[in-house]
C-alpha cells in the first residue's frame, strides 16, 4: 500500500459505520492482526490488562503517563514487539533515551496473571498496546479497539534507539521525516503528539529552550514560549535542581487526557520545543487550532492515529515468540 493511501482527512461518519470502516483501515495497515484475537485462548485477556492498568493508576497517578510513553518508545524501534521490555547489556533499555522510561512493573503484573490464566498465550507486546489504550481512557480519553495478535521480538540493541525515537528538540522537517520512516503522516504527527496532553518530563528535556546567565541562572532563549510560563518552569527547574526532578507536559490539566494540550500551543505554552514547532510552522498550525477548538474531533482522530501507531512494524504468525517473561526471550 503507498503512503498516501494511509492518510485520510476526518470526516463526521455514522456511528454504526465507523467500526467498519476502522476494521477495515487495519487489516490493511496490520496484515494478520485481528479484533479479539484472544477470544479462544484466552477470553478474559483484555479485561486482565485493563484492571491491573486500573488497579495501578489508582495507587500511583503517573501510571497511564508512563505507558502512554512506553507504547511510543516500544513501537518506533524494532515495531511494537515489546523489545523495550528486555533486560540485559546493551538491550534498549540501556539508551539514555529510555532510562526514564516507565511502566514496565505494570506490564509485568498484567503478564504474570495472564500466564497462569492462559501460558504461553498472550504476548507482552499486546499487552503493552492494550495497558497504553486503556490509560487514555482511564484518565478521560477516548475508548477504541484496537486489533491483537503481536508477538514477541527477539532483539533488543541499544544502538537501533537513537535513530529511530523522536527528540524533543527535533525540528518540524526532522519529526515528519521520522514518522514518515514509520508509515505515519503529518496528521498523525500532529494527532500523537497530544499524548503530552498527560504524564511528565524531566527538565533536561527542555533545558535547550534556556541559557545559563553571567550570575549562574537560566534566561529564556527560546522566544516562542510564553515568558510567564518559562518563569514557572525556571522556578520548578533551577540550575540546582536534581536530574530526577520533572514537570508536568500540560501545565493545565496534567491527569486529563483532553485536548488541552492543543489549547496550551495556542498560547505559546509547549514544553518542548518540537510542540512549539507545531505551532509555528504553517503545515500544522490550522490543524493544531481546529484541535483545540474541538475536543470531539481530537477523540475520533486519536483513535485512527493510535491504531497506526500500534501497527508499526507488528511480528505476527510465526515470527517471534510469546515470551513467558517479558523481561527476558525463551531461548
Amino acid at each position: 500500500m503507498e503512503k498516501s493511501a494511509l492518510v485520510f482527512p476526518f470526516l463526521p461518519i455514522a456511528a454504526g459505520s465507523c467500526i467498519f470502516i476502522i476494521f477495515v483501515f487495519v487489516t490493511c495497515v496490520s496484515g494478520s492482526l485481528v479484533f479479539n484475537f484472544y477470544a479462544a485462548s484466552c477470553p478474559t485477556a483484555e479485561l486482565v490488562v485493563r484492571e491491573t492498568v486500573r488497579s495501578s493508576s489508582s495507587s500511583d497517578p503517573s501510571i497511564p503517563g508512563k505507558l502512554l510513553r512506553l507504547v511510543f518508545h516500544d513501537c518506533f524501534v524494532e515495531g511494537c514487539d515489546a523489545s523495550l521490555m528486555l533486560q540485559g547489556n546493551n538491550t534498549e533499555q540501556g539508551d539514555p533515551a529510555n532510562r526514564s522510561v516507565g511502566g514496565f512493573s505494570v506490564i509485568e503484573s498484567a503478564k504474570r496473571v495472564l500466564e497462569f490464566l492462559c501460558p504461553g498465550s498472550v504476548s507482552c507486546a499486546d499487552i503493552i498496546a492494550l495497558a497504553a489504550r486503556d490509560a487514555v481512557e482511564i484518565v478521560g480519553g477516548p475508548m477504541i479497539q484496537i486489533p491483537t495478535g503481536r508477538r514477541d521480538g527477539m532483539v533488543s540493541v541499544a544502538s537501533n534507539v537513537r535513530p529511530n525515537i523522536l527528540d524533543t528538540s527535533f525540528t518540524m522537517d526532522e519529526m515528519i521525516n521520522r514518522f514518515s520512516n514509520k508509515g505515519l503522516s503529518l496528521f498523525d504527527l500532529v494527532i500523537l503528539s497530544g499524548a503530552h496532553t498527560i504524564g511528565t518530563s524531566h527538565c533536561s528535556s527542555f533545558r535547550d529552550r534556556f541559557q545559563e546567565d553571567s550570575k549562574g541562572k537560566l534566561r529564556l532563549i527560546d522566544k516562542t514560549l510564553d515568558s510567564s510560563y518559562a518563569d514557572e518552569l525556571m522556578k520548578e527547574c533551577p540550575l540546582s535542581a536534581s536530574p530526577f526532578v520533572q514537570v508536568n507536559n500540560d501545565p493545565e490539566t496534567s491527569m486529563i487526557f483532553d485536548n488541552q494540550y492543543y489549547r496550551n500551543l495556542l498560547t505559546n505554552k509547549g514544553l518542548f520545543q518540537s510542540d512549539s514547532a507545531l505551532l509555528s510552522d504553517n503545515r500544522t498550525r490550522t490543524l493544531v487550532e481546529d484541535l483545540a477548538k474541538d475536543q470531539e474531533f481530537f477523540f475520533e482522530s486519536w483513535g485512527q492515529s493510535f491504531l497506526k501507531l500500534t501497527s508499526i512494524g507488528v511480528k505476527t504468525g510465526v515470527e517471534g515468540e510469546i515470551r513467558r517473561s517479558c523481561a527476558s526471550t525463551n531461548a
